[in-house]
């Protein structure tokens, strides 16, 4: 009777072990931006892109200073912060201006050409948060900032202003 309870006691040790073991969707390598205010709104934040196990990758924006109940559009824009009508790469899940936040698992760009982790952090782009995607306050930036190359070359030169978008 006590080898009985022994090998019940071990199977349910075991068991319990395999349903508390957590595998996660990422692999670990990620990279983190900052997004400077690009406004008269005091909003700024960072942007991680993390590995997930297939190689693409996701893309966290998290921002403080916004509030109500809006969504902000982010574009991922090819060339640095200045550049002037920088074509739109990706468009990413609006942030929640209640929460700050937004999440997009990204394997294509909006050409449809496939895009990896390791594709997006050697990518001369920048990240753009809009007020709205309509009407006059699509082109205002609230935040923004370099990603990928275009991070690796502005720190050493500096941010001189936000280009204006090409949204369409």
């Amino acid at each position: 009777m006590k080898q009985l309870f022994g090998i019940a006691l071990c199977g349910m040790i075991l068991f319990s072990c395999q349903e508390n073991e957590v595998v996660s969707d990422f692999t670990g390598n990620e990279t983190t931006y900052s997004l400077q205010a690009g406004s008269q709104y005091s909003i700024a934040g960072t942007a991680t892109i993390k590995e997930r196990r297939d190689g693409t990758a996701s893309v966290f924006v998290a921002l403080s200073g916004t509030a109500g109940n809006n969504k902000l559009p982010v574009h991922l824009h090819l060339g640095n912060i200045t550049t002037p009508a920088a074509a739109v790469a990706a468009l990413l899940n609006p942030v929640d201006s209640k929460t700050g936040i937004s999440e997009t698992k990204i394997s294509q760009l909006a050409d449809e050409t496939s895009v990896t982790y390791a594709d997006l952090i050697n990518l001369e782009a920048c990240l753009k948060v809009h007020l709205s995607d309509t009407g006059a306050e699509r082109d205002i930036i609230l935040a923004g900032g370099d990603i990928g190359l275009s991070a690796t070359k502005s720190a050493a030169s500096g941010r001189v202003g936000f280009g204006i978008c090409k949204s369409e």
